[in-house]
């Protein structure tokens, strides 16, 4: 009788708990939603820059660009980061061409590691600021599309430490997609 007893008693508690539990699990859902971004591309609800561009180039080209060591060169040569370039200790551009290779950019400041590579299409990328603390990596995702043309660039960057955002997203547009641009228009 005292298992009968018990077992009643089990059920009512799980039974009381319900609607909080799924409460908590809908305001759970509702936190992990994708927030609106601004006009920087910042997500307020979590710590993700997702910006969509266009670039007067072919996908095969951009891609090239964001993955050739000489072109990425010319790229950060028009951008305010070309100062790091000649810092004391600056390391050169160097950027492998397989998935699992290393790449290091604006004179060693941000580095990291090629996750995916589909040429004309995709690079998925391990990618840190040297300010980070050691080990601590992000992912950005460039997907390339063709816009008769053109290229449309969406780009998503997560996992970088908090309070970072304004800065990454803003970081992005002056140290890559301005100066990408310029690069792409020059030839």
């Amino acid at each position: 009788m005292d298992s009968k007893l018990l077992s009643r008693r089990a059920l009512a508690l799980g039974l009381s708990a319900t609607p909080f539990a799924l409460g908590a699990g809908l305001r759970a859902a509702a936190d992990a939603r994708p927030e609106a971004a601004d006009a920087g591309g910042l997500a307020h609800g979590a710590a993700a820059i997702h910006q969509e561009l266009s670039f007067a180039a072919t996908p095969a080209r951009v891609y090239r660009a964001l993955t050739r060591s000489a072109d990425f060169d010319a790229v950060t040569r028009l951008s305010d980061g070309a100062e790091l370039l000649a810092a004391p200790g600056a390391k050169p551009t160097a950027i492998g061409a397989a998935a699992g290779d290393e790449f290091m950019l604006f004179g060693g400041y941000i580095t990291g590691r090629h996750l995916e590579l589909a040429p004309g299409a995709r690079l998925v990328q391990a990618w840190r600021a040297g300010s980070w603390e050691p080990g601590e990596f992000s992912v950005v995702r460039f997907a390339l599309e063709d816009a008769g043309g053109a290229t449309r660039l969406v780009f998503d960057h997560r996992g970088f430490p908090d309070a970072q955002g304004p800065s990454l997203a803003y970081g992005w547009r002056v140290h890559y997609w301005e100066p990408l641009a310029r690069f792409l228009a020059q030839r």
